[in-house]
């Protein structure tokens, strides 16, 4: 892998390194704007939908979908970001998959604090249930704050005694939102992205006053993962985030969930969206494709 790639990623992310003390308006503005400013997505079709009661985009594969369905949550710190400004993401596993894919424009903080997000992802799986999308046919996926809402809608399905999907894939979780892990403070000169003073500051329109120690807000130190179906957790080392991952994939091993911790070295938060520019990137993506693809290929349930 090229360290030349990585020092260019790392050196244009602390270009313009974030601001949690943005206007959320402003916060969403500029994101839009950055990550929809390239070329589309190849080798995909995009269409407007609606799931959940909220407008989504469905992503399929040219040709059509082989089999399968992804519900896709975009990141944002649960304050910005859309199914546009995670298109390339969702079309990345598209690609690598067959599956369709269905992202979901969730609400956001702090117009819709917690849980509205969390109420909206389990909206969107029970949806797809009751159209008829089987279970075991379905992954969840999404990057950042979306990765977090894909754990926590498996939470909030189990309690809704919904079945579980095929599985789910998380890049970059934030899974702890009282901002407690060591790398926030091991990894603060790493990452060029993120503080935890930033983080605080932009939580505490999700947050709404509410403590973030809680199962379906910090679910690396309070959530019981058993019960839960297979698991792919992607982090890098250079981000103040690691720890959500590794102590949420420690609490899943231990409830006896098959988790997998794919750690990447020397590469920041959610690398994945560097594809074709990273080789680290693209390399992930092609491991959360082959997971994605083995766990639509198993059996349906009653069937051998």
């Amino acid at each position: 892998m090229s360290k030349v790639q990585r020092a260019t990623i790392d050196a244009l992310m602390r270009q313009a390194p974030f601001d949690g003390s943005l206007p959320p308006e402003r916060m969403r503005r500029d994101f839009e704007a950055q990550m929809t400013s390239g070329p589309a997505p190849a080798g995909v079709s995009v269409t407007p939908s609606v799931l959940g009661g909220r407008p989504a985009l469905t992503v399929e594969p040219e040709g059509g979908a082989t089999t399968g369905t992804i519900l896709y949550f975009h990141g944002g710190a649960w304050v910005f970001g859309s199914p546009a400004t995670a298109l390339q993401l969702t079309a990345a596993l598209v690609r690598r998959t067959g599956a369709r894919a269905v992202s979901v424009d969730y609400r956001l903080a702090p117009e819709h604090p917690f849980p509205a997000a969390v109420e909206d992802g389990l909206a969107a799986y029970r949806e797809l249930l009751d159209q008829g999308v089987p279970a075991e046919r379905i992954v969840l996926a999404g990057e950042s704050a979306g990765g977090a809402l894909g754990i926590v809608t498996l939470l909030a399905a189990r309690e809704a005694a919904l079945p579980m999907p095929a599985a789910a894939v998380a890049f970059s979780p934030g899974l702890d939102a009282t901002l407690s892990g060591e790398s926030m403070t091991t990894k603060h000169d790493a990452d060029p992205l993120f503080s935890r003073a930033e983080l605080a500051t932009v939580f505490t329109h999700h947050l709404a006053g509410q403590d973030p120690a809680q199962p379906l807000l910090s679910p690396a130190l309070h959530a019981d993962p058993a019960g839960l179906p297979p698991l792919l957790l992607q982090a890098g080392s250079n981000e103040v985030l690691l720890d959500d991952s590794t102590r949420f994939a420690a609490r899943a091993a231990e409830a006896g969930v098959d988790v997998r911790l794919d750690v990447t070295e020397d590469v920041p938060h959610v690398f994945q969206a560097f594809e074709g520019m990273l080789d680290e990137a693209d390399a992930a993506l092609d491991r959360a494709g082959r997971f994605i693809t083995d766990a639509l290929a198993g059996p349906l349930d009653g069937v051998a």
